[in-house]
């Protein structure tokens, strides 16, 4: 055993085999004495041991370091002794060993919820193996354009996934379907091409003429039955321009108008007529469309522009992309599987799903999103699909409410082999055997537009479960709300319709992502002039933050200035940085509510921005690494957002997306030493008194530069702050600051000018003598004393003493008056 000296000292556990206690005790005290104890010492085990087998201190003084030891440690470690009680030195653990620790107490991190249109309810988020989740997300049908409706259901989609995947950290395996089989892509592809082949036949005047008459008429007996508002406008302004088309080229053929003239009335009509004769083409020749190609090209030109389309907007590109073309033969084994569970029935060629047996099933249930639908006949009939619908096989089905899970192909469809003959596959099964191919039995989260609810993801959960037989192929359903147009529904004959690209020719991806994190992902969003506002204002706002950053933390400082002392401005904005992303973490929990997020994040930069100014204010620098902080954790959230595209340090990137260089670094070193040139040009100027070059410093400044993206701000007694920026931003903000001076330099003349012309009428009022200033009002008086007041009213009644006063009162203001302007007459003589 180590004394604290680091000296040797012997073994004393003989001591404890002593016998008789009064021998223990002389050993024990001649062993102390030998140790040379000093009070405050630490006990070694073998001595708390030896002490242990005393229950009270030696009466015996001689014994002095057992005295003395046994007093001082009682003292310190256990209290006085109580007789009869045992030592209290059976319980100590040294005088100097650690106290006990208490843990800090802590409230309950809150947990991610998302809302569950399985539930209606905001559920809390467990994924089934651990932090994997995966995700499938119903894709588009490709026969035309993407347009706005698609746009908030894939944008919304790529901010959740982000916000999983970068945020809460899980590993999110997505999942999407492109739908390239279907009634509108057969329908779609076979009418252009029937189009495209009558065209390039090149039918003359006569014969187009009839072709168009001829569609006329099933095409009014439609007209005449659709009730929707929408589709009848829709219909109605066709009719119209098919109308106003046809008329020119018939009268080019009655008065026997030129070759030219006509072929390009002829072109017009074409033209203005394409939808009316493809559908009247299609009816009379849509059989004979045989080549499967016909029906695969239309649908790969339009996957490849919606591919283009989400790259554009900054949507993240699926983990893996499923078509249905090239899973038919796993759609074929699905369908037979669901068959061989007795769900499922042929009938003709095709295969329906039987509901009714599956609703009845104890394990099963059907429309579990919205079992209100069950046995709406119209929605059902627009889920199977135009081509679908019709006697022949609605007499096919058990019940009306079944669906098709196969569908035998008529003439002019694309068709597959299959056990039950050859054919093509439903619309909702394709996505329940792809997803059930890369997936497996259950899914944690399957995502798609609200309208997608039933009947298409409550047929998708009854096929998939009947498959599976199980009762949780979904766990997380999630679905986008709807996109309106100006408060009104999304419509071709609104003329409302919007296209990715046209949303783009107007805003950027950046501008429109914002707008759809300032609502709620499950809403509905209204795409109107003042959704954008609001989203480029906010652009704006957080941009000119980032700029004013980046100019603090260009000033060169040295290694030990990054580091100040804190006053209590700093302390009390990095508390509310920290009680900010604490409200961000519960904003994202909360069905990742990005709205209260971005207003947050916004709170953030005005407390900020006020404590940037309270410091330009006292001419003292702000808090480099402070600002910093704040700034590196709002680019954070922009880019788990995607609302910043490219790998930018700080803030928005600036140059074009893609560019693939630092256009900041390495323009930002020569433009501030331009702008540190322009400085010291201007302070001598200044001290010398030439304008000429202070006016081409601020030419530079207002005219040229701007015209290259760049922005100075000067600064009364601080340096020129450089800041990158748009170019169309700067050129808008420079129009309108002209405008702005013009309309105070009107405002400044037309104030001027009211001036003028009042004291013009005062002088003239001035030069009135008060003896004059009543006699001309002769419409109101009669009569006058010597001084020229008014006696009487222009009826001879005397005016009574209260007019009287009053005219006396306006008398003595205007002799007054006049008596100053005689005075300035004759100062101005003087002089």
């Amino acid at each position: 055993m180590a004394s604290s000296s680091g000296e040797q000292t012997p073994d004393h556990r003989w001591i404890l085999s002593i016998g008789d206690e009064a021998a223990r005790l002389e050993a024990l005290n001649e062993h102390l004495s030998t140790r040379s104890y000093v009070q405050g010492h630490a006990l070694s085990q073998a001595d708390v041991d030896a002490f242990r087998q005393f229950s009270a201190p030696p009466a015996d003084l001689r014994l002095f370091h057992v005295v003395r030891w046994f007093r001082h440690v009682e003292a310190v470690l256990s209290g006085p002794h109580v007789p009869g009680q045992p030592s209290g030195l059976q319980a100590s653990k040294g005088r100097r060993g650690q106290p006990q620790w208490s843990p800090p107490t802590s409230t309950q991190p809150c947990k991610l919820r998302l809302y569950n249109s399985l539930t209606r309810n905001k559920d809390v988020f467990i994924p089934q193996n651990g932090k994997k989740v995966t995700w499938y997300c119903c894709g588009p049908t490709v026969y035309d354009a993407s347009h706005m409706g698609h746009f908030r259901s894939y944008i919304s989609f790529d901010i959740l996934r982000r916000v999983l995947k970068d945020y809460f950290k899980y590993d999110v395996f997505y999942c999407m379907n492109i739908t390239d089989i279907d009634d509108k892509i057969i329908k779609r592809a076979r009418q252009n091409h029937l189009f495209e082949r009558y065209r390039e036949k090149q039918p003359q005047a006569a014969q187009l003429l009839d072709d168009v008459h001829a569609a006329l008429q099933p095409f009014s007996v439609r007209l005449d039955e659709t009730t929707d508002p929408d589709k009848r406008q829709m219909l109605e302004r066709t009719q119209r321009a098919v109308r106003l088309a046809t008329e020119p080229l018939e009268s080019a053929v009655a008065s026997g108008l030129s070759a030219e003239e006509t072929r390009r009335c002829t072109e017009v009509l074409l033209e203005e007529a394409r939808d009316l004769l493809s559908e009247w083409l299609d009816s009379r020749f849509g059989s004979e469309v045989t080549d499967n190609s016909i029906f695969s090209s239309l649908p790969k030109f339009w996957e490849e522009a919606f591919h283009r389309d989400m790259a554009a907007l900054n949507v993240l590109p699926p983990d893996v992309l499923t078509r249905v073309s090239e899973y038919v033969p796993e759609i074929v084994n699905f369908v037979q599987r669901i068959v061989d569970n007795g769900y499922g029935y042929a009938s003709n060629g095709s295969v329906y799903f039987d509901t009714v047996k599956f609703a009845s099933s104890d394990k099963h249930s059907y429309g579990k999103l919205v079992p209100e639908a069950v046995g709406d006949q119209k929605a059902l009939q627009e889920g199977e699909g135009d081509l679908s619908v019709s006697a022949e096989r609605l007499t096919e089905k058990r019940s009306p409410s079944d669906f098709a899970l196969w569908k035998a192909s008529k003439p002019g469809e694309p068709s597959w082999p299959s056990p039950w003959g050859r054919g093509r596959p439903g619309w909702h099964i394709e996505c329940s055997a792809m997803a059930g191919a890369l997936l497996g039995a259950s899914m944690d989260i399957h995502g798609g537009g609200f309208d997608l609810r039933f009947p298409h993801h409550d047929n998708e959960l009854a096929q998939s479960e009947a498959h599976f037989e199980n009762d949780c192929w979904v766990r997380y359903f999630l679905h986008t709300g709807h996109l309106t147009i100006a408060g009104c529904k999304m419509s071709k004959s609104l003329k409302n319709f919007i296209t990715i690209q046209d949303a783009l020719r107007k805003h950027s991806a950046r501008q429109l992502r914002l707008a759809f994190l300032m609502h709620a992902w499950k809403d509905t969003l209204d795409y109107s002039s003042n959704t954008m506002e609001s989203a480029l204002q906010y652009e704006k706002f957080m941009n000119e933050f980032f700029l004013n950053v980046k100019d603090i933390l260009r000033a060169p400082v040295d290694v030990t200035g990054q580091f100040v002392k804190w006053e209590e401005e700093e302390a009390e904005l990095n508390k509310n940085f920290y009680d900010r992303k604490a409200a961000v973490h519960e904003a994202l929990c909360d069905n990742v509510d990005t709205r209260t997020v971005l207003e947050e994040m916004r709170a953030l930069v005005n407390q900020c921005n006020l404590y940037m100014a309270s410091r330009k204010a006292a001419r003292r620098r702000p808090n480099r690494t402070l600002l910093g902080s704040v700034t590196l954790y709002l680019t954070h959230m922009l880019k788990i957002f995607g609302a910043i595209e490219e790998d930018s340090a700080l803030g928005f990137p600036v140059g074009e997306r893609g560019a693939g260089v630092d256009l900041e670094a390495m323009v930002m070193p020569y433009l501030q030493a331009l702008s540190e040139f322009r400085e010291g040009v201007r302070k001598v100027a200044r001290e010398k008194k030439v304008p000429e070059v202070l006016q081409l410093s601020d030419g530079l400044r207002d005219d040229v530069l701007p015209e290259l993206g760049v922005r100075l701000e000067d600064h009364e007694g601080l340096p020129t702050v450089v800041k990158l920026v748009d170019r169309e931003t700067l050129l808008k903000e420079r129009e309108e600051k002209r405008k702005a001076e013009d309309e105070r330099r009107r405002k400044k003349e037309e104030a001027a000018r009211r001036k003028q012309e009042q004291e013009a009428a005062k002088l003239a009022k001035m030069r009135i003598p008060p003896s004059e200033m009543f006699l001309s009002e002769s419409d109101k008086y009669s009569k006058f004393d010597d001084t020229g007041l008014p006696t009487h009213d222009t009826e001879g009644r005397e005016l009574s003493k209260g007019q009287a006063k009053k005219l006396k009162k306006l008398f003595e203001a205007q002799e007054k008056l006049h008596q100053e302007f005689l005075q300035m007459v004759q100062n101005a003589s003087v002089q």
